[in-house]
């Protein structure tokens, strides 16, 4: 079953060579208004466009009548024997198949391109296309050159490095079973201002320096070890290694690499196998012209140049090389290079990656503890990528790329695929449009090539510029009244005479001759841009440019313009019209249909956040900016979005590993410390809480690169599990402790409140009045009452008292 993308492929590209073949709208006839007086010429104008080389064809009309589409030829009387239409067309050549496996067969029979030769047959203007696929076999060889700057400050990576081949050997051998490694060393050019050149320092550069008074003279390359199987001569080589000392901070790295690449004798690379070359430093490298300030001023030749004692003999002689020459020799001689740096210098050297195709940069610690990880994750990126490149690539031929990766899925513009599987396989569908013929006898072939790799597919190109009926022109021809060539209907007549049948003489007029020179009654005799002689005109010459047509009527400098270039320069202005090249669309050809700048670094079209509109984004998200639309401070969570790709990345769960769409979502670069450290203020501080309960921490950060960053820890921050006893005596304890908070309290209150009836009392009795000798609460017991002894009118009292 297809996808559905597919489908679209094929429907679009039905669509393309539908539109080649069948003639467009008859108010569009590009054929008949191109002014074409041969073969040649008519093929010329258009891919549709077909010459009538019949005799007695187009008497009574014009020459450029017998330039047309092929059907309406036909129609109006063209035998089909007549008919002169090319079409361009792909001839395969070599067609070995794709090996599955690169150790264990014969030197020659490991195939990772198919097909490896073609031959196309090119009509300008028509675009034919043909289909590579390329396989990263499983078990390849594998020659590791490791180049390591032995300047001072790399003293300590020295000392790690002494038994690094047996363990890389090992790690190694679980990835391949044909592994060879070599050994190569640098400092610098031994030259001042770059190296201390005072007699002193000569022999030992290291002198006066009280923390490593001794080294060995400064050198610019050194190679010490040949690539071999034999790892124990390795470490023996790398025990015997001493460090030296430069004055400046650059190093004279690119001098080495250079030398390590095209010296392919000495150091020993093999054809049959994948090239690393390990650049391990800890400062930056010098640059092409920064020779000159000691006074070398020739440019780099790209040769080797290594003595009888392995060591670059023009180092004092030749500048630095450039980073174009660094990539074409790597490029030549097949070799993936990798960068090992301190964390400091990788943005720097991540942007020579992108000057340098097949380059991967890895962060190198301080004393290199992490460089078998270190080359086995670069190995690891090499092979999960194919990426073609053009070699020879003729100016007048236009290529167009379409990938189609692990997913199925066409992408338009694309000419790598990412995130492979060793023995995966990819597609690639390149269409290709002659703009023009070359001259005359000029071959033309080019190369496609998967970077790194030593498989290549070679394409010839024949140019359909000539006409079969001109092979059997007859010069001097009676039909031509012998006074011309007659060639493929026509007659091409001898200078002075003019006419289908070279019957007349230049500079005859009269009004029979004048008919044919109107394009219609009442218009301007050749459109007011010629003369009109024997019934044909004769355009003017221009500054501009070229007048041609059967009535002057046409130009090709009257298009459009886009910022003063004519068709923008890609494409070609045609009757006031612009036909542009392949890959490029509208009016002026300002529009590319390259969509490789709009895809992000996640893998997306514009980030899925607008579309691609000639080449750049268009953002249609509120928020959304950027060249990829990879910015958007509106846009949900972006520590949400980078937490599925740390948790698929590095821990292979998340929703993204659930439905394996990891490798194609995530291509940040993921990098993993022990700990954080404050040297990136602009860095992003995200954390989250995993399934075990622990917490996750990760920064990341936009370099002016455009590439996001990603720098996450190790393992998640996890607390250790509680203790039992720990737990009961903290209960107890709790238990305890409330309770005596209680106590305390309940005694608290009762001692306010005595305090508060002590205080009433003492100062109830200090108001007392009685003496302090009398109780009284205590009674008499001897009562005394008086009574009054008044009497009323009756003799009797009322009221007394008793004694």
């Amino acid at each position: 079953m297809c996808g559905a993308g597919t489908w679209m492929w094929r429907a679009a590209l039905c669509c393309v060579l539908l539109g080649n073949l069948l003639p467009p709208a008859r108010g569009l006839n590009m054929c008949m208004s191109g002014s074409a007086t041969s073969c040649e010429e008519c093929l010329l104008i258009h891919p549709s466009c077909a010459w009538c080389a019949q005799e007695d064809f187009g008497r009574g009309r014009t020459l450029t009548s017998r330039c047309d589409f092929s059907q309406n030829l036909q129609k109006r009387g063209c035998e089909a024997p007549f008919i002169e239409y090319l079409a361009s067309s792909t001839s395969v050549l070599e067609n070995r198949p794709l090996s599955s496996k690169g150790s264990g067969s014969t030197q020659y029979d490991v195939v990772q391109i198919m097909p490896q030769k073609i031959s196309l047959s090119l009509r300008p203007g028509d675009q034919t296309w043909f289909g590579v696929q390329v396989r990263q076999v499983e078990d390849y060889p594998v020659d590791l050159y490791y180049l390591m700057d032995l300047s001072l400050s790399m003293k300590d990576d020295l000392d790690t490095i002494r038994n690094l081949g047996t363990k890389l050997a090992l790690e190694m051998g679980k990835l391949t079973s044909n592994f060879r490694l070599g050994f190569g060393s640098f400092v610098d050019k031994n030259m001042s201002p770059f190296s201390y050149t005072a007699p002193k320092y000569q022999e030992n550069p290291c002198s006066g320096y009280k923390l490593f008074p001794k080294c060995v003279p400064t050198f610019g390359f050194r190679h010490i070890l040949s690539l071999t199987d034999k790892v124990d001569r390795f470490n023996e080589e790398v025990q015997k290694q001493m460090v030296s000392r430069n004055r400046d901070a650059p190093e004279g790295g690119f001098d080495a690499i250079l030398q390590a690449a095209v010296c392919k004798e000495k150091i020993g690379w093999r054809k049959e196998a994948y090239h690393l070359l390990v650049f391990a430093t800890d400062d930056v490298p010098h640059l092409a012209l920064d020779g000159r300030l000691g006074g070398l001023v020739q440019p780099h030749d790209g040769q080797c140049h290594l003595n009888d004692l392995n060591e670059y003999s023009a180092s004092t002689k030749m500048d630095y090389p450039s980073l174009a020459l660094l990539g074409e020799k790597l490029a030549e001689n097949n070799i993936f290079l990798i960068f090992a740096v301190t964390k400091r210098l990788y943005v720097i050297y991540k942007n020579f990656t992108a000057l340098i195709p097949g380059t991967t940069v890895e962060i190198l610690d301080q004393d290199s503890k992490n460089v078998i990880q270190l080359i086995i994750a670069a190995y690891n990126n090499i092979r999960s990528k194919v990426e073609l490149t053009v070699w020879d690539h003729p100016e007048d031929i236009s290529l167009s790329f379409t990938a189609t990766c692990q997913d199925g899925k066409p992408l338009p513009g694309l000419r790598k695929c990412a995130d492979l599987k060793i023995g995966d396989t990819v597609s690639f569908n390149v269409s290709v449009e002659a703009r023009s013929c070359p001259a005359r006898g000029a071959d033309q072939s080019f190369t496609i090539k998967p970077v790194g790799f030593k498989d290549r597919l070679q394409v010839a190109v024949d140019y359909q510029c000539d006409c079969g009926c001109s092979r059997t022109a007859q010069t001097n021809s009676s039909i031509c009244s012998s006074i011309g060539t007659y060639n493929c209907g026509t007659c091409r007549c001898e200078p002075g005479y003019l006419g289908a049948r070279c019957e007349c003489q230049e500079g005859e007029a009269s009004s029979t001759y004048l008919s044919g020179c109107r394009e219609a009654e009442g218009k301007q005799v050749c459109s007011g841009r010629g003369e009109c002689s024997c019934n044909q005109c004769l355009c003017y010459e221009s500054e501009f440019g070229k007048i041609y047509g059967g009535f002057c009527e046409c130009d090709d400098f009257s298009c459009a313009r886009h910022k003063g270039v004519l068709c923008s320069g890609h494409g070609e202005c045609h009757c006031g019209e612009c036909k542009c090249h392949a890959g490029y669309v509208g009016d002026n050809c300002n529009c590319s249909t390259e969509t490789a700048s709009c895809v992000a670094d996640d893998g997306q079209m514009c980030s899925g956040r607008g579309h691609c509109a000639c080449g750049r984004c268009q953002c249609t998200e509120p928020g959304a900016f950027g060249v990829t639309c990879e910015k958007c401070p509106t846009c949900p969570d972006a520590c949400g979005t980078k937490r599925e790709c740390i948790e698929c990345r590095l821990f292979n769960s998340g929703r993204l590993a659930d439905n394996q769409t990891c490798q194609r979502l995530c291509k940040d670069e993921i990098i993993t410390v022990e700990s954080f450290n404050a040297d990136d203020p602009g860095a992003v501080l995200c954390l989250y809480k995993t399934d075990d309960d622990c917490v996750m921490k990760f920064t990341y950060s936009e370099h002016a690169s455009g590439q996001s960053i990603l720098t996450a820890l190790q393992e998640p921050e996890c607390g250790g599990g509680p203790d039992a006893m720990t737990v009961l005596l903290a209960v107890v304890g709790s238990i305890l402790l409330v309770g005596m908070v209680l106590l305390a309290v309940w005694k608290l209150v009762i001692t306010v409140h005595d305090r508060r009836e002590f205080a009433r009392f003492q100062s109830a009795r200090s108001r007392a009045r009685y003496e302090m000798a009398s109780n009284p609460l205590y009674k008499q017991p001897v009562s005394t009452h008086f009574v009054e002894t008044d009497f009323n009118m009756y003799g009797k009292s009322y009221n007394g008292g008793v004694h």
